[in-house]
């Protein structure tokens, strides 16, 4: 191998590592803007169509963003509101775990040594009131991610007078053309996920109400946060409210059943045939892709790194197979699980 090459190698994975450090020092700054740009692929074309409209572009976007600013407060203050009333009715439930656990360790003649030792409740009520505390920061963190999603949609208009004056004519077009194509598609992207998380949030919600589950409401919103991470996401929400049910209906299983069985169907008529049939290859990502997206970004920049790392990933994939030099990477990542219409373009590619 070439000296410049092993230089070069080298100097990459140096990049990544300072890159990495940079981000999670950093995490105060670029978590925001990293949050604002995904929103501006979801707010963009609806301001440019008030924009085709003759709308003026800072009374567009001043609208767009006094609605999703009235939606995070509305729901911010919501959810704390809830995650304080848990607080409160966490000794209760503790009480009622304790009872139970004590019952089977019982019937099932266990040994309690391990759990004398294991001191779940002070671990709980810590989290708790971390995601309180969690909740209050978000809020706060909205003021950042207005500041910088406020100069993105201003200027979302006359990104393509940009690029005509800054290349030539035959560059601009191209430009144009990937650029639209790029932003059309990670914006369907995420509207779509949108869209499909935020169903199966209802869906459990409905499920969670139909059996009257406590903080019903809390875990529909739990379910949809989670359900952008596939696969492990949804498994990681079902396990709160299937615990909470089996607490508050025990000895009757029949509700706690009832809600395992639904999240389950949920899951596989949404997850597997559903989300496959609506999103196309938008989310064709390999898994191995998807887990170290998840390690990565949930290292950087935690729970919220966890749930922006599969549309942080997808959103950097669909760049890459825009740009022609990048599309072998793009196939890398790629999950291998090309339809045959993928397949008869690539083959009347190679004819051609």
């Amino acid at each position: 191998m070439k000296p410049e090459r092993v230089i070069l190698f080298f100097t990459g994975i140096i990049a990544v590592i300072l890159l990495g450090a940079v981000l999670k020092l950093a995490r105060g700054v670029f978590l925001p803007l990293v949050i604002a740009g995904l929103l501006y692929f979801l707010f963009a074309p609806i301001v440019k169509s008030m924009s085709d409209r003759k709308i003026p572009t800072p009374l567009s976007t001043t609208v767009v963003l006094l609605i999703f600013i009235g939606i995070c407060v509305a729901g911010g203050l919501f959810l704390n509101t809830r995650i304080q009333a848990m607080i409160g009715a966490f000794p209760r439930y503790y009480e009622r775990f304790e009872t139970l656990f004590n019952t089977l360790i019982n019937q099932f003649e266990l040994s309690p040594v391990w759990w004398e030792n294991f001191h779940l409740a002070p671990a709980i009520g810590e989290h708790l009131l971390a995601l309180s505390g969690f909740l209050m920061g978000f809020l706060t963190n909205l003021i950042l991610v207005v500041f910088f999603l406020v100069f993105l949609l201003l200027g979302a208009p006359y990104f393509d007078n940009k690029i005509d004056m800054a290349l030539s004519p035959h560059n601009a077009a191209r430009a144009r053309t990937v650029t639209r194509s790029i932003s059309r598609q990670i914006s369907s992207y995420l509207f779509l996920q949108f869209l499909i998380s935020a169903a199966t949030g209802f869906l459990a919600w409905g499920i969670f109400a139909v059996v009257d589950l406590d903080f019903a409401i809390t875990w529909g919103v739990l379910t949809f946060l989670l359900n952008f991470i596939p696969n492990l996401g949804s498994l990681i929400a079902a396990v709160p409210p299937i615990l909470i049910s089996l607490i508050q209906f025990y000895p009757v299983l029949g509700p706690t059943i009832f809600v395992g069985v639904g999240l389950l169907v949920i899951q596989q008529i949404i997850g597997n045939f559903l989300s496959p049939k609506v999103m196309g290859e938008r989310l064709n990502l390999s898994p191995v892709v998807i887990l170290i997206s998840l390690l990565m970004w949930g290292w950087l920049w935690g729970v919220v790194g966890a749930i922006l790392s599969v549309p942080i990933t997808s959103s950097m994939k669909i760049i890459i197979d825009n740009i022609e030099p990048l599309k072998p990477l793009g196939v890398l990542m790629s999950s291998g699980q090309f339809t045959h219409k993928t397949r008869a373009k690539q083959e009347n590619h190679n004819h051609s």
